[in-house]
C-alpha cells in the first residue's frame, strides 16, 4: 500500500490547519521527487477550526467581505472550497509548476462518495497517515459546515449525510 498513487484522508474531527499542512507537504514532496501522488479529502464539512465560535465567525466574515462583492477576489463559502483554498495557501502555486500541479492533484469532497466508503478502497488508493497530526478535540471549536452556513450557504447538501 505504500506505493499507492492516491491517498485518501478523512477530515472528520481534524484541525483544518494541521490537515492542510500535512496534505500540502505530501503533495509537494511527491511532485519534487518527480512522481505524481493524488490526494482526496472526504468529509470536508466536518473539519474543525479551533477557537471561540464568535471569534472564528468574525474572522471568516472579515475574509469573505474583504473585497468587492462583484469584482473579487472572492473567498469561497462552501466547506470543500475553503479547505482546498487553505491547502493552496500552503503551496507555491503562483511561483513554480510543481506547486500548480500539486494543487491540480488535490480533490476535496463534501461527504464520502460510495466508492470511498468503508475500509475497502479501490485499487491504487490508500488511507493517508493522520497519526502525526491527530489530536483530541479542543474545548472550543467550530466545524467548517457551520462556518459555511454562517456565510450563507444552504446546509441541506451535507446535513443528510451525517
Amino acid at each position: 500500500m505504500a506505493d499507492a498513487s492516491t491517498l485518501v484522508f478523512d477530515a472528520k474531527d481534524k484541525v483544518l490547519g494541521r490537515l492542510a499542512s500535512h496534505v500540502a507537504s505530501e503533495l509537494l514532496t511527491a511532485r519534487k521527487a518527480g512522481g505524481q501522488k493524488r490526494v482526496i479529502i472526504v468529509n470536508a464539512e466536518r473539519a474543525i477550526v479551533t477557537g471561540a465560535k464568535t471569534a472564528v465567525f468574525a474572522k471568516y466574515d472579515h475574509k469573505y467581505k474583504l473585497n468587492h462583492p462583484r469584482k473579487g477576489p472572492f473567498f469561497p463559502r462552501m466547506p470543500d472550497m475553503i479547505l482546498k483554498r487553505t491547502v493552496r495557501g500552503m503551496l507555491p502555486y503562483q511561483k513554480n509548476s510543481s506547486g500548480r500541479n500539486a494543487v491540480r492533484d488535490l480533490r476535496v469532497m463534501i461527504g464520502t462518495p460510495a466508492n470511498l466508503a468503508g475500509d475497502d478502497l479501490p485499487e491504487g488508493h490508500a488511507w493517508g497517515d493522520s497519526s502525526t497530526f491527530e489530536k483530541d478535540l479542543p474545548q472550543k471549536f467550530v466545524r467548517l459546515g457551520e462556518i459555511s452556513t454562517h456565510l450563507g450557504v444552504d446546509s441541506s447538501r451535507w446535513e443528510g449525510e451525517q
